[in-house]
């Protein structure tokens, strides 16, 4: 599995690094010049330089703590015998780009966190990285480059937030844009609202349901780019600085070894394992992005569909929010992501051989995890919240590429109604506000897609202000844009192909009957092909505002969300790779 021709376990031999090309040969004088400049001794110039990148910012919570964690990384990579080279990189925090055009520039980010680490790796030859991340996208931005360049990485989670408390109960974010909606139907005062918008965020980390940030979190340790157990504690715990002293010292240890590198982890069974620990935690539907993009970058194809068939078959076990009872801090309470990992291992539904940045199988690592008795947080495999996964993958005529749904906490799987037509989010969230909807609709929400957003915005304000209003399921939205993790609702995302491109949803008019069937995996209208022929000779995409600058150069590149809506050919277009230079 490991690469000997990479191994040194006699010491460095930096003919087999990267980093020769800065710190090796009279060539390297000017460039080891800048290295003494910095403070660095003759020693640390010719070990291994370690790439140790953060998002950290100031933009909201889920990264502050970052920086921190990264001087314990730099302390285990020094232990190690390592050089740590730190460097930083953005974040877009969706909690506070939620509701307005800032949106637009969340998916983006993911594409430029992998793409500016690739750049700052590839512009100084590090021979290894350490990558932390806390918000939504910046985790599968990370995990993406590290599997991009495959260089000996390992991945670390920034951590959750604790809840918060509001007239006793726990509360999060969610809790608060959807007191929005209350507070416009009269049903939450205005001092309430406030009193909520203060305590509900009470300490650094990322969201603290299993929305995207802890969906990916836990794709980490599931995939095997992170160490076991590393994605728990939240983010004000002192243990996560151990951890992040461990994944210092086990990259070294790649390094070492030669091996395993990320594209010896991520496989087609690896993928898999992904998904299902998605499904089993009824896990954000932006993982069916995420999860394509991240095997893209090894070369696979592994698509919505292929994400979907994984829900389908894989139980829904974990009781937490936006569809169940409780936080990240309450699963970690009573062990962890290692409790769900090894429940679906001793019953088949994860691939037990697949190696990890231990070095050792993924069954090896979660082999002494013992399943807790008397709590809800995490049920056995034989009495499950529901029998297949809480995501759930549709296609139809109105989505011949797919599209997905969240059906943890859906109490029906079928819904038919009229065509309630949309173009773009804030006229949707305005008529929301407004009560300009009938029970009983389907909100379409479109022009929100990668291209024709651009951006493919998430629509938490909409959705949460409809919950808020008690209209959680007795409307139905679907969008070819995105919804947060913390979604709740009948809402169908990345409804494929886009408006933008003349996807049938482009071509919808208000009245048109539409159906869902979560439980056939189903999304049709009552429109023949004809009729879609007819519509489309008068069809004549929106025009965005979006003209120049990034999102212009985004939408020209993105491809379709079945694919991960990713802006790069991958791969299977390589004719070398980063670490083989």
């Amino acid at each position: 599995m490991f690469n000997e021709k990479r191994a040194h376990k006699n010491g460095w031999d930096k003919s087999k690094l990267v980093s020769r090309y800065v710190t090796e040969g009279a060539k390297s004088a000017p460039h080891r010049a800048y290295y003494y400049a910095m403070g660095m001794t003759e020693e640390e110039i010719h070990q291994p330089l370690v790439g140790v990148a953060t998002c950290w910012n100031e933009a909201a919570p889920c990264n502050i703590a970052l920086g921190r964690q990264a001087q314990a990384v730099k302390i285990g990579v020094k232990a190690a015998k390592g050089t740590p080279r730190e460097f930083t990189t953005i974040t877009v925090t969706d909690g506070i780009a939620m509701g307005h055009e800032g949106m637009r520039s969340s998916l983006a980010s993911r594409e430029v966190i992998a793409d500016s680490v690739e750049l700052t790796m590839r512009g100084h030859c590090y021979d290894a990285l350490v990558g932390l991340a806390g918000c939504d996208k910046s985790l599968p931005g990370m995990m993406m480059v590290m599997i991009r360049l495959n260089v000996p990485s390992v991945f670390m989670y920034g951590g959750t937030i604790l809840p918060g408390k509001f007239k006793g109960k726990d509360v999060d974010i969610v809790n608060v844009f959807e007191a929005v909606g209350q507070n416009a139907v009269g049903n939450m005062s205005d001092k309430d609202l406030h009193e909520l918008e203060c305590v509900a965020c009470p300490s650094a980390g990322a969201c603290g349901g299993q929305f995207t940030a802890n969906t990916m979190a836990c794709v980490s340790e599931a995939i095997g780019l992170a160490l076991p157990h590393s994605a728990g504690a939240p983010a004000p715990y002192e243990s996560r600085d151990e951890y992040a002293k461990a994944s210092g010292e086990a990259v070294m240890n790649l390094i070492r070894n030669g091996g395993p590198y990320p594209r010896d982890i991520v496989t087609r069974k690896s993928l898999e394992n992904a998904a299902a620990i998605v499904a089993a935690t009824g896990g954000s539907t932006n993982a069916a992005l995420h999860l394509p993009a991240m095997a893209h970058e090894a070369g696979i194809k592994f698509d919505l569909f292929d994400v979907a068939a994984i829900f389908k078959k894989t139980p829904y076990i974990a009781n937490l929010r936006p569809g169940g009872q409780y936080v990240a801090k309450d699963l970690f309470d009573i062990g962890g992501v290692g409790v769900v990992i090894k429940e679906l291992l001793d019953n088949g539904f994860m691939h037990g051989d697949c190696i990890t940045v231990t070095g050792k199988t993924l069954a090896e690592n979660y082999k002494d995890v013992k399943f807790p008795e008397n709590q809800d947080v995490v049920f056995r495999c034989s009495n499950p919240i529901y029998a297949t996964g809480g995501v759930v993958g549709l296609k139809g005529n109105l989505a011949p590429e797919g599209a997905i749904v969240k059906i943890a906490g859906l109490e029906e799987l079928v819904f038919e109604g009229p065509a309630r037509v949309f173009d773009g989010e804030q006229a949707c969230f305005e008529a929301v506000q407004n009560r300009d909807y009938k029970e009983g609709d389907v909100i379409v929400l479109r022009y929100e897609g990668p291209k024709g957003g651009p951006g493919m915005k998430e629509m938490l304000s909409t959705t949460a202000a409809l919950y808020g209003q008690g209209m959680g399921g007795k409307v139905a939205l679907i969008t070819d844009g995105r919804f947060s993790g913390g979604t709740r609702g009948f809402c169908i995302g990345h409804v494929g192909p886009e408006a933008a491109v003349g996807g049938p949803i482009g071509l919808i008019r208000d009245g048109d009957i539409i159906r869902i069937d979560a439980d056939k995996g189903t999304l049709d209208v009552n429109l023949s092909d004809a009729d879609f022929a007819e519509r489309k000779k008068s069809f004549v995409s929106r025009k965005t505002n979006y003209n120049s600058g990034a999102l212009q150069k985004y939408a020209a590149l993105v491809g379709p969300a079945r694919d991960g809506a990713v802006t790069h050919s991958g791969a299977g277009a390589e004719t070398h790779v980063f670490v083989d230079l």
